[in-house]
């Protein structure tokens, strides 16, 4: 299963580091792409062996120290 969510205030490697180490958490999860926008939104993509509900991974981003955009991409 892949899913892609926004994620706004990332700005690095190590942003892109700890949102990765977050969702890699959430069971399920077996990969995470982090496409980075710095001073924008990140488009985060999540690969998993089952669907992974946005109730999961909003806790983790937040989790991580960033938002979820409110739309998925």
């Amino acid at each position: 299963m892949t899913e892609e969510v926004l994620v706004w205030g990332m700005t690095c490697a190590h942003c892109v580091s700890s949102v990765t180490e977050e969702l890699i958490g959430i069971e399920g999860v077996q990969n995470v792409i982090v496409d980075l926008h710095a001073g924008g939104a990140s488009r985060v993509t999540i690969h998993s062996s089952t669907p992974i509900s946005t109730s999961a991974v909003q806790p983790a981003v937040v989790e991580a120290g960033y938002t979820l955009a409110d739309s998925q991409v």
